[in-house]
């Protein structure tokens, strides 16, 4: 018998996903549509995510998930922890239900990571269980990119080849940073980018994560096996570029003249439990991987 009060199982209670959105539509109205655009990119939650959840007459009140991260940290590999979803009906805060079980979540990663992580915009409620604030940045490129080739398209995943080639290159990435950087992980990246826009350049073998706003390039992101130079990249989006704004340490992308701002991204802030080696470094945790 499980040690565990509050730990389910997906695949052992079939119904467990319609309470547990159920729980979560009326908490962060949009995700069920987010979680359902990446199940059809073959990235589930259900597959990726522990759940841990306290029920009131068979309706779930409170959920607190664990997903697994393979990261590297300032060069070095390992699989972090990632505390997501969590949240309680409102009839049912202040009575102590998510003190519960998120002490049975952190004893239950303890067992197996040694660091977690997490992104909020109420920090004050992590702070109790050991959760520390971790400042980042993003950073500035002055350019005068006049633009050439329109090399990227727009992926379309209802075409098997596409389909293919994202799992491809989520499955074999090299890390954005060496800093802070992710790799083979599917269910973050699918529930936060894949439904967005997503651009691929062929003679790169590249997806980016991006964004273009008036003469502005917003980087948030790059899947690819091996990270090729600014540049590069600048070179295949046709039109002017001004300014282009990074969403993650670029120390691999070759640039020059880079300015780092402290920022808080979308009123997110990165919380971590435990070791963490980037601490102190400027950097980003990239969009694509925050929980």
């Amino acid at each position: 018998m499980s040690q565990y009060r509050f730990k389910q199982s997906f695949s052992d209670d079939p119904s467990l996903s319609d309470k547990l959105f159920d729980l979560m539509e009326v908490t962060f109205p949009g995700l069920s549509s987010l979680a359902e655009c990446a199940r059809k990119l073959g990235a589930s939650w259900e597959t990726a995510s522990t759940p841990f959840m306290r029920f009131h007459d068979d309706i779930a009140i409170t959920h607190v998930g664990v997903l697994e991260i393979p990261m590297q940290i300032m060069g070095q590999k390992l699989t972090v922890g990632g505390v997501h979803g969590v949240a309680t009906r409102a009839e049912f805060r202040r009575r102590g239900y998510y003190r519960e079980v998120m002490g049975e979540v952190l004893e239950y990663c303890d067992s197996f990571y040694e660091t977690l992580v997490l992104t909020t915009p109420q920090p004050e409620f992590y702070l109790p269980f050991g959760f520390r604030v971790v400042e980042e940045h993003i950073f500035k490129v002055k350019c005068n990119s006049t633009g050439s080739t329109d090399s990227f398209r727009t992926l379309d995943f209802t075409v098997t080849k596409d389909y293919t080639l994202l799992h491809r290159l989520l499955e074999t990435r090299a890390p954005v940073s060496n800093i802070v950087g992710v790799v083979k992980e599917k269910p973050v990246f699918c529930v936060n980018e894949g439904s967005r826009p997503l651009y691929y350049a062929e003679d790169l073998d590249l997806i980016a994560c991006m964004e273009i706003e008036d003469n502005r390039l917003h980087l948030f992101d790059l899947v690819t096996t091996q990270i090729c130079s600014f540049n590069n990249i600048l070179a295949k989006i046709p039109q002017p570029i001004e300014e282009v704004v990074i969403y993650f340490s670029p120390e691999l992308l070759n640039v020059k003249d880079v300015q780092a701002f402290t920022h808080v991204f979308d009123e997110t802030v990165l919380m971590v439990r435990g070791k963490f080696a980037a601490e102190g470094e400027k950097f980003m945790l990239p969009r694509s991987a925050r929980c």
